[in-house]
């Protein structure tokens, strides 16, 4: 099994690009026809049909657009660069190391490179560098939030809950004490991720084989897979607190520590109107969180979405600029996270805000793989871990729409 890690030619991105408007504009003429039916009598269900085949297409359209353009981003390994001698001295300790066991190297440089044989050995950096990238791109909220790299276990951040008093006064007049701010602290615990791909001997022996991109590709998807579900609703507890974990109350009875949410009236969408919600949502959030927001949903909600107009009969969904950017709705980008949940009652199926500012995701640098040939004969496994930490740092930067009565 050989790893090749080339960028995707511009011209196809380019032409499924295209693809992609071209379905768009005829999701809009089918859609069109739709409501104008609803207008005078029942939608056909030929017509129902047909926008439902098409949106189902151009679903698919942007999944195939997100993979080029995630393919295309990812950086390579190797090649015929200039490394600095140590670099060249790392990654062939690290080769020696996942090829034969060979630790030797490893443990000579146990300060910058390796850990104890039971702990497993840090990767070299371009690898660790490459999985972090590829992340990014493949999680939302990796790709949304402020993202901050620490040294040990756990990050405290330092918050002011209550600002020190201020006010205007004449040039002589009397000064009233203040009252002096209210500190508190954040507590950002790590967490380990884990991934274990496994191997067979002759992959390992095969010269050929790349094995710095082999590792680095089995690891990034599972590693994006379980960040994207952890930070949405993780626990808090074995994984970082997802935004959906944590207390959720009326907008009208926000307080530090809660997230807001706008009640949809119902376990969907009105059937007038629909985009008032969607406008309400985007001013819940105070001027400063909205200069920089985003929308977080799944595609399954997106797709409900692309159908709804403004009272100017225009689409509020649309398409993105250029082959890589997020599609916008009502001028605000669109950030596709399949861990939140579908349109339902009581269900928290959309989130807007500034989420750079709104949530904290805390890693803990290195990352390490521990060769196990005994496990799983005649595979070899290499267990690969990373410490991530995650949870809301600002709680009036995000609201949520729930679908509910109240």
């Amino acid at each position: 099994m050989e790893l090749e890690s080339k960028a995707v030619a511009a011209p196809e991105i380019k032409d499924a690009f295209d693809e992609f408007l071209r379905a768009f504009e005829a999701f809009k003429s089918a859609n069109d026809e739709r409501l104008t039916q609803l207008e005078t009598r029942s939608a056909d269900v030929v017509t129902e049909e047909k926008v439902e085949r098409i949106d189902r297409a151009l679903g698919e359209q942007t999944r195939v657009l997100d993979e080029l353009t995630l393919a295309a981003g990812r950086p390579a390994i190797s090649g015929e660069r200039k490394l600095a001698p140590a670099t060249r001295e790392q990654k062939a300790a690290f080769e020696r190391y996942v090829r034969k066991g060979d630790a030797t190297g490893l443990e000579i440089k146990t300060t910058s490179l390796g850990s104890d044989a039971a702990g497993g050995y840090i990767v070299p950096p371009e690898i660790e560098q490459t999985i972090d990238r590829v992340v990014a791109k493949a999680s939302p909220m990796r790709a949304l939030a402020t993202v901050r790299q620490i040294g040990s276990n756990t990050y405290y951040k330092p918050i002011t809950t209550a600002g020190a008093a201020t006010g205007w006064v004449a040039e002589t007049g009397t000064r009233a004490q203040t009252d002096t701010p209210t500190l508190a602290a954040l507590e950002f615990p790590t967490m380990e991720l884990y991934a274990m791909p496994a191997a067979t001997q002759t992959l390992l022996d095969d010269a050929a084989v790349d094995l710095e991109a082999w590792l680095a590709n089995e690891v990034q998807t599972a590693f994006a897979e379980q960040e994207g579900a952890a930070f949405i609703s993780g626990n808090g507890t074995t994984a970082p607190k997802g935004l959906l974990s944590e207390t959720m109350v009326a907008d009208g009875d926000w307080e530090w520590g809660k997230l807001g949410y706008i009640a949809a009236g119902g376990a969907a969408f009105p059937a007038e109107t629909p985009a008032d919600l969607l406008i309400s949502l985007a001013y819940a959030p105070k001027q400063g969180y909205r200069t920089n927001g985003s929308w977080l949903m799944n595609r399954k909600t997106e797709s409900v979405i692309r159908k709804f107009k403004d009272d100017q009969d225009n689409y509020i969904w649309q398409p993105g600029a250029a082959a890589g950017q997020p599609a916008t709705l009502l001028g605000y980008p669109v950030a596709e996270a399949e861990d939140m949940p579908d349109i339902a009652s009581n269900a928290y199926a959309i989130a807007f805000g500034d989420f750079a500012r709104g949530y904290l995701i805390v890693d803990r640098v290195g990352v390490r793989v521990l060769r196990d040939p005994y496990s799983a004969k005649p595979y070899v496994l290499f267990y690969t871990t990373k410490r991530v930490g995650g949870g809301v740092q600002n709680f009036e930067a995000i609201k949520l729409l729930k679908f509910a009565a109240s």
